[in-house]
């Protein structure tokens, strides 16, 4: 492995020509109560764990919700983890947001500028159940339904579906919930649960193994920090949770050095996707369209009108979560249309 390199088409000849050949690592993090940072990201935050560009790091994560409610919805006490046990007894350090994140992890030589790649090399399943939940003063809903009511939902990891009642079965694809760096240091401790321009809480289940996601370094290292496993989850994330689960992801970060981006995006082996995020919606939308506007003019040099054209005519505009005070609105354009190549 090159570190620091992106080794795409293009770019391995003039690597193999010129790069220094360095090997790469790879880390395990588990999940312990030095180990994770209970709801927030913090450009102050002490890394648990340095690395350098071109490493890998698999992650240990846990669900949010306490052992005692698990229990009582029904989960066996030999189902509910030690680790998510040991973590709600030990860890008194929480907030202002809810999700238990492992991490944060800092990059060698990141910089406020730079660009850190993150590639979702692989996400399984840790534990054979998740939950879906919700409250009132939660949920776009929460005026309908004001009330709470928690479901464990059996996952089948050999046909990858969700037992969700009788007759329904959800086809599982897990992701990540909340993937995000460290905000700049004028945020102070960022709540969770808003994602904003360092990523965080996006909720987006395009984000499956496979998938990039391309971050702007905040504060020195990078800081990156993952949790909120969904085994699966629909768009919008309506009632405020999804297949909510305990997930083992294994990561592979890449620093971009003097790259500067201004916002996260994201890419699929067939798409690009573009975010926004806002508390209106309109606002979140005009921002995801900009961002790939922006895009297209640098990575396609598009012009602005052409690119503006192209997203009415082939672009898909996604609401992927309404229930985080920021909404979130990803659009996605396919890398087909590109006949020139990705």
């Amino acid at each position: 492995m090159f570190r620091g390199m992106r080794l795409g088409a293009g770019v391995l000849a003039a690597a193999l020509a010129g790069a220094a050949v360095a090997q790469a690592e790879t880390y395990t993090l588990h999940v312990t109560p030095q180990t994770v940072a209970w709801g927030n990201y913090d450009a102050a935050a002490k890394p648990v764990l340095k690395i350098r560009s071109g490493d890998t790091v698999v992650f240990d994560t846990l669900l949010t919700s306490s052992p005692p409610a698990l229990a009582k919805a029904g989960v066996p006490e030999a189902q509910i983890e030690q680790s998510l046990r040991t973590v709600y007894d030990q860890v008194k350090d929480r907030g202002p947001g809810g999700h238990i994140l492992t991490g944060p992890v800092a990059i060698e030589g990141a910089e406020i500028g730079d660009t850190l790649e993150v590639r979702i090399l692989k996400i399984d399943l840790a534990i054979p159940y998740a939950y879906n939940a919700f409250r009132y003063g939660a949920g776009f809903l929460t005026d309908d339904f004001p009330y709470s009511r928690m479901k464990i939902i059996p996952l089948d990891r050999t046909r990858m579906v969700a037992n969700f009642g009788p007759g329904v079965e959800v086809p599982l694809h897990p992701f990540f919930g909340s993937m995000g760096v460290a905000p700049p240091a004028a945020f102070g401790r960022y709540d969770s649960a808003p994602p904003t321009i360092n990523g965080g809480n996006m909720d987006d289940h395009s984000l499956v193994a496979g998938a990039t996601v391309f971050y702007p370094v905040w504060a020195p290292g990078g800081l990156f920090e993952v949790g909120d496993g969904h085994a699966g989850q629909g768009n919008g994330e309506v009632d405020i949770t999804a297949l909510e689960t305990s997930l083992v992801g294994t990561f592979q970060f890449i620093l971009h050095k003097g790259v500067k981006t201004e916002y996260p995006r994201a890419e699929t082996p067939t798409s690009y996707i573009s975010m926004g995020f806002d508390d209106d919606l309109s606002r979140a939308t005009r921002k995801a369209l900009l961002n790939m506007i922006d895009f297209l003019v640098a990575e396609k040099h598009m012009t602005r009108d052409d690119a503006y054209m192209l997203l009415s005519v082939a672009g898909d505009v996604e609401i992927t979560e309404l229930v985080d005070r920021n909404k979130g609105v990803h659009v996605v354009l396919s890398k087909a249309l590109f006949t020139g190549g990705t």
